[in-house]
């Protein structure tokens, strides 16, 4: 039992020698050796700690649990204080993508009016090479009944246009020397519906798209309910709501302005 006792003070009294050394400057990295009873120690035992990383492991240690307090002496979670722009910009990302998207997909669509962007989807076969259309040849328009396609390398004027009469348009292009003319022919009744009911699934995958990324943000925001005061909660879930009607009306514009185009063949 004496042993035992003898054995903690003098772990104590080496852990104070420690610490006191590095507070003072010294070099606490010697040996110590227990000259005590060999009952107790071993007489060739050594003990060696570097006191400087004792101590540096300890505050590292207490800092690890260290948390923030307010003047209340409450425990808070401090929050960057940019974390507000950032889930606004990431919703403003995917709601402009969204809209981006709603336009690749109208363009496609054919109305009665020339537009260069409507054979931007057209896959032509080239050299056993498969790629857009827009990539080998410059689309322009002549007039508004009218459009004049320009192949970078005339030797491919044959398969752009067997790739043109093979789209969904309902086009004939024609060659023109080293260029092809293709003219749009006026819209059906039965094609004007078929094209209105396109635009209006168009637009309402663009609702969903931006309603999607608005959820993603109110989803951000709950994470904040316990390190954010109330008041600038609400102003943020009011800022992304805003975003989202402003997107909304304008996929909508942007599809009534092609059904639009479209009526009037």
């Amino acid at each position: 039992m004496m042993s035992g006792y003898a054995r903690r003070a003098l772990s104590c009294r080496n852990l104070f020698m420690f610490r006191s050394s590095a507070l003072h400057g010294f070099d606490a990295t010697h040996i110590i050796r227990s000259t005590t009873n060999t009952q107790m120690f071993d007489n060739d035992r050594v003990l060696s700690v570097p006191a400087t990383n004792f101590i540096i492991e300890s505050r590292r240690s207490f800092a690890k649990g260290r948390r923030s307090k307010d003047e209340a002496g409450v425990s808070t979670i401090e929050v960057p204080p940019n974390v507000g722009p950032n889930i606004k910009a990431s919703a403003v990302s995917q709601m402009e993508a969204a809209m981006a998207a709603l336009s690749a997909e109208l363009s496609k669509l054919r109305t009665g009016r020339a537009s260069p962007g409507m054979l931007d989807h057209i896959i032509v076969e080239t050299g056993g090479i498969k790629m857009p259309l827009n990539r080998i040849a410059v689309v322009s328009v002549i007039d508004s009944k009218t459009l004049s396609v320009n192949p970078y390398d005339p030797e491919t004027l044959k398969q752009l246009e067997n790739a043109i009469v093979s789209s969904p348009l309902g086009l004939n292009p024609k060659a023109d020397g080293e260029r092809l003319i293709a003219v749009i022919p006026p819209l059906t009744k039965e094609h004007m519906q078929a094209m209105t009911k396109l635009v209006a699934k168009s637009c309402e995958d663009a609702r969903q798209s931006i309603r999607r990324a608005r959820q993603k943000a109110m989803d951000a925001i709950k994470k904040l309910y316990s390190s954010l005061p109330k008041d600038d909660i609400k102003r943020l879930e009011k800022e992304v709501d805003d975003l989202t009607k402003k997107f909304i009306k304008s996929a909508e514009d942007t599809c009534k302005a092609k059904e639009k185009e479209i009526s009037q063949g």
